[in-house]
């Protein structure tokens, strides 16, 4: 063999072996997971928490800071009476989460849901009528046969708030009607449907002018606790469940205490 037809055979090989090893790269390039943390997409998440209608503004708060620091989260509320909640989960209404406004509720929901937190608590007041023209100042005053007042049925959690404290006092009152939750109750008394009703305090300071804030003292009064809980039927769970430990944190804590909500 020429010198000239080995240089041709050597060179034709050191080029071969050149263009392979860029090839072999990109091939174990395309193999290898990318790496965490590398800029990746977060994976999407969809939440859907039932909750007692007097969370509704905090809530809207507190969901939008979580989607803001957990990336891909979005959780949709869907608020209630905290009995209407619990014929939603036994009905096996799709959600992931649970808040009521009773530990009573949840405690009947064991078979559905996971364990339990209180994360935050609540007192009732009296909201009269703008103005307040018949000078509401204090619980006695409800019996009052010339004030409508208008409570929550018995059975919703602030309506069994409102009888302990009526009836531990003694004071009997005829409502005018009995409604489905706190809301309701509330906006009877905001349209002038009623002269005053028994609210939670955060429900009455949203009000701001529409109503007379008249609190009730600490010895007359109740403590409404805010229990939250994962659905075990829930398809997100470990999203759900970091959900509900969040709502214990300092963050979350402070969005609850600044809207008039209590210490768990």
């Amino acid at each position: 063999m020429s010198p000239i037809t080995i240089r041709r055979r050597t060179a034709a090989v050191t080029l071969t072996a050149a263009l392979l090893v860029p090839l072999a790269a990109c091939g174990k390039g395309e193999d290898k997971p990318a790496a965490a943390g590398s800029g990746s997409t977060p994976k999407a998440v969809n939440l859907t928490v039932l909750a007692a209608s007097s969370l509704t503004d905090v809530f809207k708060t507190a969901g939008a800071e979580y989607e803001k620091t957990h990336p891909g989260t979005k959780i949709t509320f869907s608020f209630a009476g905290s009995q209407e909640l619990a014929a939603q989960v036994k009905q096996g209404a799709p959600a992931d989460a649970l808040v009521t406004a009773d530990t009573k509720t949840m405690d009947g929901l064991k078979a559905e849901t996971g364990n339990a937190t209180v994360i935050a608590k609540n007192r009732l007041v009296i909201a009269a009528g703008k103005a307040n023209p018949f000078k509401i100042d204090e619980l006695k005053d409800l019996a009052d046969t010339k004030i409508k007042v208008v409570l929550a049925a018995p059975e919703v959690p602030v309506g069994r708030y409102s009888k302990q404290i009526l009836d531990a006092q003694k004071i009997e009152v005829k409502p005018v009607s009995q409604e489905p939750n706190v809301r309701a109750v509330l906006s009877k008394v905001e349209l002038g449907e009623a002269d005053a009703g028994l609210v939670y305090k955060t429900d009455s300071a949203k009000s701001g002018d529409k109503v007379v804030t008249v609190d009730i003292p600490d010895e007359q009064n109740a403590v409404a606790s805010y229990p939250a809980a994962t659905l075990k039927a829930s398809k997100n769970a470990e999203d759900a469940a970091a959900f509900v430990t969040w709502l214990s944190t300092p963050e979350a804590q402070k969005i609850l205490q600044d809207a008039g909500f209590q210490k768990a």
